[in-house]
């Protein structure tokens, strides 16, 4: 059963129409509030086969005002100037082996981990930990690198991964309720232009099926991307 707040924001919005992306941030900003601050969320349903490896759509995008989250930062380091930089850039968590044996036994407590390239034959070991959680540093994403300072201002900046679920669709947080409307389509044209750079050479037809923007509570709104010249 749906809550009385969803109900009432159900009422204000069409589920079958498409509204242009100042619109739908517009609508958003009239539903019924929570209690607290939610996230807002822009989903894609793409016109691909996640199943097949050519055609995994994953990336990150810098959001231009952040997104308002707290991230904690795990960096696997070895003792020296990777190390320090990232416990000088803010990284909550640093170390090796101490961290490994911490993850290794189920810790998870972070938002994103970064690894230089030398730490990760042992990080590697802890895929079967980190991976299914979205945890796991990878090259392209930028998490697998020896400036360790880089990375981990980046992703305290606000910069975010995205990666296609087993059903093809995409999740990204473009910020949260207290935004400026500003703020929230200038992030969600950010997210909207890297899934689009993104598209696999693998795909055929269609690509982005459809969007919508939502609050952590919220119904969601479609958004019209053809406006916004992008492969739909």
């Amino acid at each position: 059963m749906r809550s009385k707040r969803y109900q009432q924001a159900l009422k204000k919005v069409d589920l079958k129409a498409v509204y242009a992306l100042k619109d739908a941030i517009k609508m958003l900003a009239d539903f019924p509030r929570a209690k607290f601050n939610e996230t807002i969320d822009l989903a894609f349903r793409l016109g691909v086969d996640p199943r097949q490896s050519d055609q995994m759509v994953r990336g990150t995008v810098p959001l231009p005002h952040g997104s308002g989250k707290t991230v904690r930062v795990l960096v696997f380091a070895k003792s020296g100037e990777p190390a320090e930089a990232a416990k000088g850039a803010g990284a909550e968590f640093v170390g090796f082996e101490d961290m490994i044996k911490k993850c290794s036994d189920g810790w998870t407590d972070f938002d994103v981990a970064i690894a230089t390239p030398e730490a990760m034959g042992e990080v590697r070991k802890l895929g079967k930990i980190l991976g299914p959680r979205g945890l796991m540093p990878n090259p392209k994403t930028g998490t697998v690198t020896q400036d360790t300072a880089k990375a981990v201002s980046e992703v305290k900046a606000g910069r975010v991964e995205f990666k296609i679920d087993k059903t093809g669709n995409i999740h990204v947080p473009v910020g949260k309720v207290n935004f400026s409307a500003e703020q929230i389509e200038e992030n969600s044209r950010a997210v909207i232009e890297a899934v689009d750079k993104a598209r696999p050479a693998a795909a055929k037809g269609r690509y982005m099926l459809a969007c919508t923007l939502s609050t952590t509570m919220s119904p969601p709104v479609r958004v019209d991307l053809k406006p916004l010249g992008v492969h739909t």
